[in-house]
């Protein structure tokens, strides 16, 4: 689903205009991320939690040349599924049909 699907589907649930429903959801990612660059959590009961993970410094290696180069640390956000999450069940995709082998005529 896209941002213009997803703001789509808010407008038509929550009967206002798409404008509107693309304010809200700008509105929230925005704030969001704004909680998120402070160091808060953001949790959404039922759906998951927002927040942001530190990484150390540490060394890697080019798989190209094996030299050893410094990754800086950095900082990511992170989305952790809440109970209500991970308890769908997500329907296997069906699996498209096999070509038949074309039958040869004697």
């Amino acid at each position: 689903m896209t941002k213009v699907e997803l703001v789509a589907k808010i407008a038509e649930d929550a009967g206002c205009t798409k404008v509107q429903a693309e304010k809200a959801l700008n509105s929230f990612i925005a704030a969001t991320t704004a909680a998120i660059k402070s160091g808060e959590k953001v949790t959404l009961v039922g759906f998951g939690t927002f927040s942001a993970v530190t990484r150390a410094a540490r060394t890697g290696r080019n798989p190209q040349t094996g030299k050893a180069i410094k990754i800086a640390a950095k900082t990511n956000g992170k989305f952790t599924p809440g109970k209500a999450l991970k308890d769908l069940t997500a329907k296997p995709a069906k699996a498209a049909p096999k070509a038949k082998a074309p039958v040869k005529k004697k």
